[in-house]
């Protein structure tokens, strides 16, 4: 990447600005230009988007989704120690790149987008990945504010995300992914790409936003799950008996068997048990 945009090697700027990763802001910095490129490249055409970019740390990744043409980028950072090698790349892309200095649980880039397409494209810190996950994933309005998420997890969460019924790695999470996005995995880094090394691989998930996903009440849908995968090993007709309604009259609106559990159940099984609880729950509270 030095080669195509003249500016200095990553462990040069890691050096000169003292950025040794902090575990406490769950860093591991990617220096493998080569990475950062695939990973800029997956998000698709760039040259008429603005890309939300979550921790750029000194810059690799920001570099490659300028590099690749992207029209705009905002680099949400809370490490002020990255600052300087971000204003570097500013001044070497003018008018390009917007770095904000806030935690990414707290600040909401939207404001900052006006009507611009947006994407969201990060290597997101190991410790707060899956929480800004959710939140994107419980936008609303729904389509969300973004068309399409690159992202890289440890390849454990990569796993949970991806999954569908029958998978060992299908949950929470999987259900609330899928319903709302068509998800894929695309391709493994391993831990040498990093400083410092992970002791786990990573994965690039690519999650784009259904534009009508099943209708359904977001927090019905999430407590179902959670009660379901609470106790995962259980049959339905058991772990629904948290939601306080009947576990069978759940099953019966979704066609499925109450003997049988969580993992073997289809999103679509959730929707339609989701929607049967809300349904229970309006008739409850009308006088």
């Amino acid at each position: 990447m030095s080669a195509i945009d003249g500016l200095p090697p990553l462990r040069d700027v890691i050096k000169r600005h003292d950025l040794a990763a902090k575990k406490s802001l769950g860093q591991n910095f990617l220096l493998d230009l080569n990475l950062t490129a695939r990973i800029a490249r997956a998000a698709g055409p760039l040259e008429e988007v603005t890309v939300v970019e979550i921790g750029p740390g000194p810059g690799g990744l920001t570099r490659a989704l300028l590099a690749t043409g992207a029209r705009r980028v905002i680099a949400i950072e809370r490490d002020e120690r990255a600052l300087g090698a971000l204003e570097e790349i500013a001044a070497h892309y003018p008018d390009r790149l917007e770095i904000v200095c806030a935690d990414a649980m707290e600040f909401d880039p939207r404001p900052l987008l006006g009507n611009a397409r947006a994407k969201i494209v990060a290597n997101l810190p190991y410790n707060i990945a899956t929480p800004l996950l959710i939140g994107w994933l419980c936008a609303e309005p729904w389509p969300p504010w973004y068309d399409m998420m690159v992202l890289m997890f440890q390849r454990e969460v990569a796993q949970r995300i991806v999954a569908c019924e029958d998978d060992d790695a299908y949950g929470r999470l999987a259900v609330l992914s899928n319903w709302r996005c068509e998800t894929g995995m695309l391709f493994d880094i391993a831990p040498s790409a990093f400083v410092p090394q992970p002791k786990v691989t990573s994965s690039v998930v690519r999650l784009v936003p259904r534009s009508a996903p099943e209708p359904c009440n977001r927090a019905a849908l999430e407590q179902v799950a959670a009660a379901a995968f609470g106790q995962r090993r259980k049959m339905l007709r058991q772990s629904l008996k948290a939601l306080g309604v009947d576990p069978a009259r759940l099953a019966e609106a979704a066609g499925i068997d109450p003997t049988r559990r969580a993992e073997t159940v289809p999103v679509s099984g959730f929707v339609a048990m989701a929607n049967e609880l809300t349904d229970i729950r309006a008739t409850k509270n009308t006088p």
